[in-house]
């Protein structure tokens, strides 16, 4: 029975211990999780360049002071214009959502645009996915039905699981149809902030949106300046089938993401691409079309992709990313097309491989404090948190993503846990210790040594004290008629009778001898009544046994006596023995003298006797008669011992 209620408290508390480690895990998860990740990213990974393949057109401050924002539609066409007409670029994308006509200005501004852009077959337009709906239904479905005509890509999706094309989406950014025309490609600029803390740290590659997949403006171009439409959706990889490029992904309210791997931004930059000002692009589109040296040579954009966006006080487009509190969004989208042409991404550690790694830690940790002492637990401990702390680097560095400071939280929780739980085992233990010790010492002296446990020692000191020793008549005969069970079974009964007496008036047991009992008065528990609760207790003890032999003669079983000697002196009390074996107990002439004194008891019939030292204390509650000139064994002179007949009220 015992031992089940410790499994079951054991397992309580397994219990409060997985459910705490839960709730830690959860807050970790989502609000120190992220801090760690963006910190090591930093350290780590913020520090490779931007692909030199990239070049970005950001609409600046400069560029602001020429032309007031919002910019005339042909300002940009001047732009794209220089790229078609004098520059080899591989791909041009444009990182910006029109969903209007310029009702600001003449038609001519708008169609010198949309002109330009359909002479542009490497042109890439950016929309979005909303989650509103249409206005008109009717309208939308059919503009739906143009977009996945025109704008999809040729996907073999060979997911096994998870494989729903679940959208959030109702309906998508409704180009002017001029533009819709003029575009032969897009891409959606979607991105999705962590709801927690608003940072930016993955990529959405495929917009699922009425049962399909679509791509965004960075896996848009990326397919483009490769000459290919078809990728492979797996469970774990978006596979473009010409290039073998494989990116690790997952799923996320219905889209296929990555993380997001940051480059490095340039010196007094807030991007990490290389960049132009928009305005002198137009000026040397201008002095290019009048035969002048324009500003920015062409050749310097031949085989690149280009990227135009906005970044002006005013009209940035900036998001909080991991290395960047307002980060260009232009630059971002670079950097997502930066990953595709490098090859390089991060794989986040799944779910069960974080649990188990978790769980592990636990596991470990619980051992590791369950198993050895505190101190060495403790070191073995940090060390392994540290270790882990630089395998977790080590595995950034390998663009592996695994949690960081969760197994740790959970960790110093299994630790608070482990100490606890084992502090409560160990006190249970002890309490069990001194309870079965107690059965072999008195639970007072028990008390002493736990009190003293630093300071145990040989030695003792000088008390006065009051002995008692108590012997059963005639146990040798009555032992010779009887089973050694038998009389097991009355000295046990005996003993448990008057064991309670004798803690009633202060006393300790100090030792049984055979069937006899040694009781002392005074010490270890101070008491300056001992020579008066001793004869007391010796009266309830002749008064027990009176009531046991009733008992016992009702059961068959042979009548008993028992003498009491008692007295009072001066004994040496404390522990005697060995540096390796102990004994607390009383010795002196006090105690001899004692136990002579109760072997008076067969020559005088008699069953409580007391020295004269022991009748001073007790002449005024004791009705005694004088037993004069005794000869004591080992007594030179005789002396007076008194017969205790009652105790008066």
């Amino acid at each position: 029975m015992k031992i089940f209620k410790i499994e079951g408290f054991f397992l309580k508390t397994i219990l409060l211990h997985i459910f705490l480690v839960i709730i830690i895990a959860f807050v970790s998860i989502n609000f120190w999780e992220n801090a760690i990740y963006d910190a090591i990213i930093n350290s780590t990974h913020a520090t490779m360049k931007g692909s030199k393949d990239i070049s970005l057109i950001i609409i600046d401050d400069k560029s602001l002071e020429s032309y007031r924002w919002p910019w005339a539609r042909s300002l940009y066409g001047e732009i794209f214009e220089y790229f078609n007409k004098y520059t080899n670029a591989k791909v041009l994308v444009f990182d910006s959502i029109l969903n209007s006509l310029d009702k600001e200005r003449t038609p001519e501004s708008d169609n010198y645009f949309f002109n330009t852009v359909s002479k542009a077959n490497n042109f890439i337009g950016g929309y979005m996915a909303l989650s509103s709906d249409y206005k008109n239904s009717e309208l939308g479905n059919k503009y739906d039905d143009q977009f996945h005509r025109k704008f999809s890509i040729d996907l073999k999706d060979l997911r096994t699981r998870n494989n729903s094309r679940h959208s959030l989406y109702k309906s998508l950014t409704v180009f002017p149809e001029a533009y819709f025309n003029a575009q032969k490609y897009t891409g959606s600029v979607n991105l999705t902030l962590n709801p927690i803390d608003g940072v930016l740290r993955e990529a959405t590659d495929l917009i699922s949106y009425n049962d399909n997949f679509y791509p965004s403006l960075p896996l848009r171009a990326y397919l483009l300046a490769n000459d290919t439409e078809k990728i492979t959706l797996t469970n774990k990889y978006i596979i473009v089938d010409k290039t073998g490029l494989k990116i690790p992904v997952f799923k996320k309210n219905g889209d296929i993401k990555h993380n997001i791997k940051f480059c490095e931004q340039l010196p007094n930059s807030d991007v990490s691409h290389k960049s132009y000002s928009a305005i002198d692009i137009i000026n040397s589109n201008r002095l290019l079309n009048d035969g002048k040296k324009p500003i920015i040579n062409p050749s310097e954009f031949n085989n690149k992709i280009i990227l135009v966006g906005a970044n002006a006080l005013g009209v940035e487009d900036v998001l909080e990313t991991s290395i960047s509190l307002k980060h260009p969004g232009v630059d971002i989208q670079a950097t997502i097309l930066d990953n595709f042409l490098n090859n390089e991404f991060f794989v986040k550690f799944s779910l069960w491989q974080n649990i188990t790694i978790i769980a592990f830690l636990c596991i470990l940790t619980f051992t590791v404090i369950r198993f050895l002492a505190f101190i060495p637990s403790l070191i073995i401990l940090i060390a392994i948190a540290i270790l882990y702390l630089m395998i977790c680097i080590l595995c950034f560095k390998n663009n592996l993503i695994p949690y960081v400071i969760t197994p740790i939280a959970a960790q110093l929780s299994t630790m608070i846990f482990a100490y606890s739980y084992r502090f409560i085992l160990e006190g249970r233990n002890k309490e069990k210790i001194k309870n079965a010790m107690g059965k072999y010492l008195s639970q007072d002296i028990m008390k002493n040594v736990v009190q003293n446990i630093d300071d145990i020692k040989l030695g003792g000191k000088k008390a006065n004290v009051t002995v008692l020793f108590a012997d059963i008549r005639g146990f040798t005969s009555m032992s010779e008629k009887m089973t050694a069970e038998e009389v097991s079974v009355i000295l046990n009964e005996y003993f448990s009778e008057i064991e309670p007496i004798i803690t009633k008036y202060n006393g300790v047991i100090n030792k049984f001898i055979g069937d006899a009992v040694m009781a002392i008065f005074g010490e270890p528990i101070q008491d300056i009544n001992h020579p008066q609760n001793a004869v007391k207790c010796a009266c309830d003890m002749l008064k027990k046994v009176d009531q046991l032999q009733d008992k016992w003669l009702f059961e068959g079983k042979p009548k008993i006596e028992i003498g009491i000697g008692i007295n009072t002196g001066e004994a040496f009390v404390g522990n005697i023995g060995s540096e390796k074996r102990l004994e607390y107990t009383v010795i002196g002439d006090t105690v001899n003298l004692a136990s002579r004194i109760e072997s008076y008891n067969k020559v005088y019939k008699t069953n409580l006797l007391i020295s004269s030292s022991t009748y001073s204390y007790v002449s005024d509650i004791a009705d005694v008669i004088k037993i004069a000139d005794v000869t004591i064994r080992g007594k030179a002179k005789k002396m007076d011992i008194y017969e205790v007949l009652r105790i008066s009220d």
